[in-house]
C-alpha cells in the first residue's frame, strides 16, 4: 500500500514500513490515529477547493484576505506552497488538474464553472494564474484568461531562470521564457 503513494517505489516503501514497524510506539501507533483523524474530518473547501476541517476553509473565511486578487493553482499542494512562501495575501481557487484534450478533461471536469461565479460577487479585481510551466498549464492558463477577458485584470507568475540558478544547467524552455521576460534594470 505505502508504495503507491506518490515518491516512494518498492524499496523506499519496505524501509518507511520497516522503521516505522521498529518504532511501532513512537512513529506507526500515533501516525495511525493521526491518519484516522484525519480521514474523519478533511474535507474539501466548498469555495476554493482547498483542503480544511470545515465547509469553507479557513482563507476563504478569513476577512483580511479579501484585498480583490485570486490566485488561481492546479492543485492543494500548489496553494500550501504559495502559502509557505507567506508572500501572497488574497484568496486562492484550487482547479483540481488543468486542461488535457487527451485525457478529455474540459473545464466542466475542473472548478473553473466554480472560479467563473465567484469573480462578481468576491469583487475580484485581479487574477493570478500560477500554473505549471506545462502545455496543459499553459492551455488551461490561456482558457481562464479568455474566459475573463473584459471582466479582471489577469497576470500569471514570472517564469525563467531561478534564484541561484545557473544557465549551463537550465533547460531551452526555461532559458526562452527568460529571456522573453527581460525588464530593465
Amino acid at each position: 500500500m505505502m508504495a503507491k503513494l506518490p515518491g516512494l517505489g518498492p524499496r523506499s516503501a519496505r524501509r518507511a514500513v520497516l522503521h516505522m514497524i521498529r518504532k511501532r510506539a513512537l512513529v506507526l501507533t500515533p501516525l495511525s490515529e493521526v491518519m484516522a483523524t484525519v480521514a474523519a474530518t478533511a474535507r474539501e473547501c466548498l469555495n476554493c477547493g482547498n483542503v480544511g476541517t470545515a465547509d469553507i476553509c479557513d482563507i476563504c473565511n478569513d476577512p483580511k484576505r479579501e484585498n480583490g486578487q485570486m490566485c488561481i493553482v492546479e492543485d492543494v499542494a500548489d496553494l500550501w506552497a504559495m502559502e509557505r512562501s507567506g508572500v501572497f495575501k488574497g484568496r486562492y481557487h484550487v482547479l483540481g488538474g488543468t486542461l488535457s484534450a487527451l485525457d478529455s478533461i474540459g473545464p466542466d471536469e475542473l472548478r473553473i464553472p466554480r472560479l467563473m461565479s465567484r469573480i462578481g460577487p468576491e469583487a475580484v479585481q485581479e487574477v493570478i494564474l500560477a500554473l505549471n510551466a506545462t502545455i496543459d498549464g499553459q492551455t488551461t492558463a490561456h482558457y481562464i484568461a479568455d474566459q475573463l477577458e473584459g471582466q479582471v485584470s489577469v497576470t500569471s507568475l514570472a517564469q525563467g531562470v531561478p534564484i541561484g540558478g545557473e544557465l549551463d544547467y537550465l533547460d531551452d524552455g526555461t532559458i526562452t521564457a527568460a529571456l522573453n521576460a527581460r525588464r530593465p534594470v
